[in-house]
């Protein structure tokens, strides 16, 4: 019988360490057994879990594979593992991305663009449509010409992927902007992506985000 192999997700500080071990991007590593919270590698299978253990600022964020005997805890989703691998480094955006992908693989889309059940998918694709998430660790996404993406639920997230979008969130959730060039001929060409945590200090909660010149920039309503 083949080991079970499941794909997560690992911080770290800036230096790749996590509790004095030192990772390295492809690095394969094995123990003798895991346990969670006690022993083994330690990782998340849902991505914004990870902020639990480690802030998003001044830290480091991997897509990793966990295999060997996998023990979890029942808390969230992290898992403890006696193999692992390092497979890249994602940074927030990264996290970002895999937590609606997750999201939306694991829930039914709801109609009208808002999710308000636990790990509800919204989506918004037309132009200036708008797509909320309010239920736990929902995850909203808006792709459209100036498509606007809120979280409000805990532990949920807001994408703004298209141009001139802009997202919001609650204190605690994650947001992320896309920044996009003018029009080509074919596409609004992507400039930049930058993702972060609404602390209420960095990032002000129940306020609209852009990107301009790589940087958020409050939006109006």
């Amino acid at each position: 019988m083949s080991e079970e192999k499941i794909i997560a997700f690992k911080g770290m500080d800036k230096n790749m360490q996590c509790r004095g071990f030192q990772y390295e991007v492809g690095g394969e590593y094995e123990t003798d057994s895991a346990e969670a919270c006690k022993k083994g590698f330690h990782a998340c299978e849902y991505p914004l879990d990870v902020f639990n253990y480690y802030p998003a600022a001044g830290n480091r964020f991997f897509a990793v594979e966990q295999s060997g005997d996998i023990n979890r805890d029942g808390d969230d989703s992290k898992a403890a593992s006696t193999k692992i691998k390092v497979n890249a480094e994602i940074g927030i955006p990264g996290l970002a991305k895999a937590a609606i992908e997750y999201t939306t693989s694991r829930a039914e889309p709801e109609k009208g663009g808002h999710a308000t059940g636990t790990q509800g998918a919204a989506s918004a694709t037309g132009d200036r449509g708008a797509a909320s998430a309010t239920g736990y660790q929902g995850a909203a996404s808006a792709t459209g010409y100036q498509g606007a993406a809120s979280a409000t639920g805990e532990g949920s997230i807001a994408v703004a992927s298209g141009y001139i979008g802009k997202a919001m969130g609650a204190i605690g959730c994650a947001i992320c902007v896309c920044e996009r060039g003018e029009w080509d001929g074919d596409t609004y060409p992507l400039i930049g992506v930058k993702a972060a945590i609404v602390d209420g200090k960095n990032i002000k909660p129940d306020t609209w985000y852009t990107l301009v010149d790589g940087e958020f920039a409050e939006a109006s309503e």
